[in-house]
């Protein structure tokens, strides 16, 4: 840890202090500072969003695994994926993740949320958190399932691929069926994502409900470079947090006071605070040295993510991204069209085409999502192979598997031990080996046929149960979708960190509202039920205040 220059102490006071400015973080901060009584600080780790590839849909091949944009977070390794440790991206920015994330609208399907209410979360299911979607959404089209208006703008891809329309076509042939919106409550069938840009612009959260209103509301500071070291407790009760940043050459160390802490760290950050503060199981606390305030032995557990399994495939006759990319001619064009229209391949999200399903009618919904994608590369972070290939990616939307996250040092520079634990039960091997099976499947259509697929991973010459399940940990990685490490539960839950109103269970004034909530994973992409929570968790505590 840097050493304080200055003497600590600097304090100032305020109704709310928000730490993190993330996806999360930027709708509390709107909606918290809507009253203009309201004093609110706004705490972000990262930087602001000044950087190009922020902006241009395309960046994310150059902001994940760039320390500019990515706090570089690696796994332990991992036993069911071979030992081996990933990359697990984390946006470094105002807007969190939605800087740099798949830019994918998703809300997940109405089973996801009504299952939370059915564990006691009162006011948690389908039909009470709808309403909440639509009131952040912009929707270019409007309709039943969406809003127009609000500050979250939600539109269609600008480009379509022949190669991801062939694969529409074969999955319709394997009884996957087209569909227009996957934001209905049932999200079966296969189709164009939809997006989280404007006219061809990336929309983060932070471009959505932060920046708009920085200039205007003089009772929301925002400060940036600012790393909380924890939450200040007086008697189990919340009173302020601690936080330094750099200033030239110097450090400067605060203390802000409130009566309100709001932690929006993420999934991965947020655990760490709790346990850094003295809220956490009590063993793990006192081998790192932290005082025990409060004995929460979930704290960090109940990690969830979705292990996208990555099949890739080599093409003939049909464009892709990678050859497109590799010849140097084509890049100026791409440039041009879009400065000159907001369109082509710089417009594209990571993943433009989407398919839910089931891989056994065990399965009462879709079980598994894939992301289709116009392109191959390693890994996110490297080069696109130079050969034309598409990728098929699929993952396990609701799996058994439960991983941690925990504090690895008292020093808040130091990153967590993320154990994601992926493929740790058989239910979850056994989805893997189904998953593979069902891409092989839809690729053996005529619609992709006629392009002639070469498998290029994991290999054709796999094909036992066994010697599948092994690929699977060969190759499954993140797909970037941590959530459930501070969960919500109804009383009684002994491994539930907050209740159904995110309140920390045990500590007065102080709350968690972002991903590490979920009791359970929703079946998608995670932002958008993310910032749902957010618009819940900031809704439920303006009206306990005002009872208070």
């Amino acid at each position: 840890m840097r050493p304080v220059l200055n003497l600590p102490g600097m304090s100032e006071s305020f109704d709310y202090i928000i730490v993190g400015a993330g996806s999360a973080g930027c709708v509390l901060a709107n909606r918290l500072s809507a009253d203009p009584k309201n004093r609110v600080l706004l705490l972000e780790a990262g930087g602001k969003d000044d950087w190009i590839w922020f902006h241009i849909p395309v960046g994310y091949l150059f902001a994940i695994g760039n320390p500019r944009a990515d706090w570089m977070f690696k796994t332990d390794p991992v036993p069911g994926l071979s030992g081996r440790s990933l990359n697990y991206p984390r946006g470094k920015v105002i807007g969190g993740s939605s800087a740099i994330n798949a830019m994918i609208y998703m809300r997940g399907q109405r089973a996801d949320y009504d299952t939370w209410r059915q564990m006691g979360l009162a006011g948690w299911g389908w039909d009470d958190v709808k309403p909440l979607f639509l009131k952040q959404q912009d929707h270019v089209a409007g309709g039943e399932h969406h809003g127009q208006g609000g500050e979250w703008r939600v539109e269609h891809p600008r480009m379509r691929w022949q190669v991801l329309d062939a694969f529409a076509d074969a999955a319709d042939a394997v009884g996957i069926p087209h569909v227009a919106d996957f934001n209905t409550g049932d999200n079966t069938g296969v189709g164009y994502f939809q997006v989280n840009q404007k006219q061809g612009v990336r929309w983060s959260s932070a471009r959505g409900f932060l920046k708009p209103i920085l200039r205007t509301r003089p009772n929301l500071k925002l400060v940036t470079g600012a790393l909380v070291e924890n939450v200040v407790l007086n008697n189990n009760r919340a009173a302020g947090v601690s936080w330094f940043r750099e200033l030239n050459e110097d450090v400067e160390h605060h203390v802000s006071l409130a009566p309100n802490i709001i932690l929006a760290a993420g999934a991965v950050q947020t655990p760490k605070l709790l346990e850094l503060s003295g809220i956490g199981q009590g063993q793990r606390l006192k081998k790192l040295g932290v005082p025990v305030i409060h004995n929460s032995p979930g704290v960090g557990e109940n990690l969830q993510d979705h292990l996208q399994l990555r099949p890739i495939y080599k093409v003939r006759g049909v464009p892709t991204l990678n050859e497109q990319y590799a010849n140097l001619l084509r890049r100026p064009m791409m440039a041009a069209d879009y400065a000159l229209r907001r369109r082509g391949p710089m417009t594209m999200a990571p993943s433009q085409m989407g398919a839910f399903a089931k891989t056994n009618e065990r399965h009462a919904t879709p079980n598994v999502q894939f992301h289709v994608q116009p392109l191959a590369l390693p890994k996110f972070g490297e080069a696109l192979y130079r050969f034309p290939a598409i990728t098929i990616s699929v993952c396990n939307l609701r799996p058994d598997s439960r991983g941690s996250i925990h504090a690895h040092s008292p020093d808040p520079e130091v990153a967590p031990s993320i154990q994601p634990n992926y493929l740790a039960t058989e239910g979850d091997k056994i989805t893997a080996v189904e998953s593979i099976r069902l891409v092989r499947k839809i690729v053996a259509q005529r619609a992709l046929q006629r392009y002639s697929p070469e498998e290029f991973g994991p290999s054709a010459g796999l094909t036992t149960d066994a010697e599948l399940a092994k690929a699977a940990g060969d190759i499954g990685t993140t797909i970037f979708h941590p959530v459930g490490t501070a969960k919500m539960g109804a009383a009684g839950d002994p491994t539930a960190v907050v209740d159904e109103r995110l309140r920390v269970i045990g500590v007065e004034g102080l709350r968690v509202i972002d991903a590490s909530v979920m009791p359970t994973i929703t079946s998608g992409n995670t932002n958008s039920p993310t910032m749902m929570i957010a618009e819940k968790g900031a809704a439920m505590l303006l009206e306990d205040v005002k009872r208070a």
